[in-house]
């Protein structure tokens, strides 16, 4: 006799595949800030990158500690174009612990101004941001120290992305 049932499954899955899967934008605003959504940016707007599948930045992807972490303390870094090597320890610190981050490029000495006013005094680059806490400059156990207190995993997970806007 003749069953549907193997019929009725592959259809079901059929439906139920595309559901999961979803399109994420990632552009960088005219202050520098990066964004991630699942809307297009507006109009304008150039597209760093286009993401089709589920992962997203605090996305399901991440363990639950971090995207906790990042939703009450998100983490930005303040670089400028002129710093390579410092920065790109910074870079290596985050990401070497799995948080997910944005990147602001200051570029103007009027960014850098409205930054170091934020910051409370002189601009030091990179410089961290965690939820309200900042560091000016780089200092690799006072920032693991900050991101400690926040919540954040001390390791990367098996497979985890880079993040930030300017990521190697």
């Amino acid at each position: 006799m003749f069953s549907f049932r193997p019929i009725l499954f592959l259809a079901a899955i059929a439906v139920v595949l595309p559901c999961g899967a979803q399109t994420t934008y990632r552009w960088i605003t005219e202050s520098g800030e990066t964004v991630y959504s699942d809307q297009p940016p507006p109009p304008g707007t150039r597209v760093i990158e286009k993401i089709e599948g589920s992962r997203q930045e605090g996305g399901p992807d991440l363990p639950y500690a971090t995207r906790l972490a990042a939703e009450k303390y998100p983490v930005t870094l303040y670089t400028m174009a002129n710093c390579k090597e410092t920065c790109a320890s910074a870079r290596t610190l985050l990401n070497g612990r799995g948080i997910p981050f944005s990147e602001k490029l200051i570029s103007t000495q009027e960014e850098l101004d409205e930054v170091s006013k934020e910051f409370g005094g002189e601009m030091v680059i990179p410089s961290l941001r965690v939820g309200t806490q900042n560091f000016r400059g780089f200092e690799a156990g006072s920032w693991n120290n900050l991101l400690d207190l926040a919540g954040y995993s001390k390791t990367a997970p098996y497979g985890s992305k880079p993040s930030g806007a300017f990521s190697q």
